[in-house]
């Protein structure tokens, strides 16, 4: 059996040395480091076939901190993610409508409302980069009629934030692993948040 560790690290590996990335991009970009994070937060491999979900799909479930790739066969590649805090975790379906690496962050607006003490410095938005709140890379979540709902998968310097509900809304996973990650998913998948339980974060 795959060891976890080999797994992301050979999959980081595998994007890094990709054919026709271009040079200019490597040069310019940050490399992202390997993340010390505990065996249970690792990509693991697992069987879905109790879910019945169909493959090329994104499932998050708040309750297990867990996201889903969908694969053939009843499988799936799991990853742990920190997600939105209680009243600010939107469920629903929604779609990939756009991906960005080392993407530019700027405050929702209603981050600015909620906590301006915290949000109203960066109003101008913070270049991309590892320690930029978006991380190494995002995927952007859209609704057909409404667009971009300002909802993200997006990556994060702070492992601390994973299996927790810490977020304004979006899924967050660890740098090296979002990387792993944003490979695998084309423009257009299906991704769905399922519910969050009603007492959810209350502990």
């Amino acid at each position: 059996m795959t060891d976890r560790r080999t797994f992301i690290r050979g999959a980081a590996a595998a994007t890094l040395l990709r054919p026709g990335l271009a040079a200019a991009h490597v040069e310019a970009e940050p490399v992202v480091p390997t993340y010390d994070v505990p065996d249970e937060h690792l990509p693991q491999r697992v069987s879905i076939e109790h879910l019945d979900l169909r493959p090329d799909e994104i499932h998050v479930y708040p309750w297990e901190f867990a996201l889903y790739w969908t694969l053939p066969d009843g499988q799936a590649i799991r990853y742990t993610v920190g997600v939105g805090r209680p009243g600010l975790y939107e469920e629903g379906e929604f779609y990939v409508g756009m991906k960005r690496r080392f993407p530019r962050w700027t405050p929702t607006p209603g981050m600015l409302r909620r906590e301006p003490e915290v949000y109203e410095q960066y109003r101008d938005g913070v270049p991309g980069g590892l320690e930029n709140p978006l991380g190494a890379r995002a995927l952007y979540l859209f609704q057909p009629g409404r667009g971009d709902t300002l909802l993200r998968i997006h990556g994060t310097h702070l492992p601390e934030t994973l299996a927790r509900a810490v977020s304004n809304g979006c899924a967050r996973l660890i740098n090296d692993q979002i990387v792993d990650f944003y490979d695998r998913v084309p423009i257009g998948t299906r991704v769905v948040l399922h519910p969050q339980p009603e007492n959810f974060g209350l502990y």
